[in-house]
């Protein structure tokens, strides 16, 4: 299964995919992901069997577009997410946020 980029519909494999996913907010629940190929940064929701692309809105993520990824799963942990796709695993980890 190849995953697009949104933006410049580049394909990935899930290694490379989810490999490029950089910060997991656990209060919004999304994944900040950046394409390699453009350097296009989306936040999706990983929900079993997809991901759900959107929009922060309101305190709230709203998912707009939706694509089916058979076999996706995932597991929130209290300072990141884990992804499972197959036999193969990825681990987004929280930036924590510094109180200013």
């Amino acid at each position: 299964m190849l995953i697009p980029c949104l933006a410049c519909e580049s394909r990935f494999g899930p290694d490379e995919y989810f490999s490029a996913c950089s910060d997991y907010n656990r209060g919004l629940d999304l994944v900040s992901w950046t394409c390699p190929t453009c350097g296009n940064r989306d936040d999706l929701r990983v929900l079993p069997g997809e991901l759900g692309f959107g929009y922060p809105h309101r305190g709230r993520f709203d998912v707009h577009d939706r694509l089916r990824v058979p076999g996706l799963r995932r597991h929130r942990g209290d300072l990141r997410l884990d992804i499972s796709l197959d036999h193969a695993s990825w681990h987004v980890p929280t930036r924590v946020r510094q109180h200013v």
